[in-house]
């Protein structure tokens, strides 16, 4: 018997929008977003369509921000599919064994020992695209992404990533988790909490891309 649950037409391209943005930028979209790309009337018409999803048991809605929309686990092996499996398997059947990187000292590398603070073994089938290590969140700036204070967020480390994406930057001496803006040659990296400012990087500045997000596991150790 197939247990799948039954989508609209309508529900099914909402369905597909959530998994799409959070494949290109590691966030859902917000309702107005949603609302804007499928032409709705007003954000209410997507929070409906959102509510029967979450009824249906395909997404989860978390309150208190805006992009609080997450894909369950088998709607997101559905939508993307296992995780490419790496060359050498790690410990344990399709488990990913990735550290956790705590307070990252100026100008070491992001997975020096002294910065490890243990180590997770997850499911690979967890994310779309393998991630290197977890960091953990501090701060609330990345709010209305679902990203909260106390989350470890999965990183799959790299120098490059696009304009929209949530990436992993050094500026100086700090580490911080922001959304990637690029415009020309002006590069901005933003928070998704109207408390905090965007940081303008200046040229000249001493500004890298870490890595960028594939993933998040709450606090409370929930994916």
């Amino acid at each position: 018997m197939d247990d799948t649950p039954k989508l609209t037409a309508r529900q099914q391209q909402v369905l597909e929008l959530i998994a799409g943005a959070i494949e290109r930028t590691g966030a859902p979209p917000t309702r107005a977003e949603i609302a804007a790309e499928l032409g709705f009337r007003s954000a209410n018409a997507a929070e409906e369509h959102l509510q029967a999803l979450a009824r249906k048991g395909v997404i989860e809605l978390v309150g208190g921000t805006s992009r609080g929309i997450r894909l369950k686990s088998d709607t997101r092996r559905a939508a993307f599919g296992a995780a490419p499996q790496p060359l050498v398997p790690p410990p344990g059947r399709n488990q990913l064994a990735l550290p956790l990187v705590g307070r990252v000292a100026a100008g070491t590398p992001m997975l020096a020992q002294e910065h490890i603070e243990q180590t997770y073994h997850l499911e690979a089938s967890l994310f779309q695209r393998q991630p290197d290590y977890l960091l953990k969140v501090r701060g609330m700036s990345m709010r209305d992404a679902g990203i909260l204070d106390g989350d470890l967020l999965a990183v799959q480390q790299g120098r490059e990533a696009r304009s929209g994406q949530i990436v992993v930057a050094r500026l100086g001496d700090e580490v911080t988790v922001k959304r990637l803006r690029r415009s020309g040659r002006v590069v901005e990296l933003l928070p998704e909490n109207p408390d905090f400012e965007p940081i303008v990087v200046q040229p000249g500045d001493d500004f890298t891309v870490e890595g960028i997000a594939v993933g998040l596991i709450r606090g409370s150790g929930q994916m």
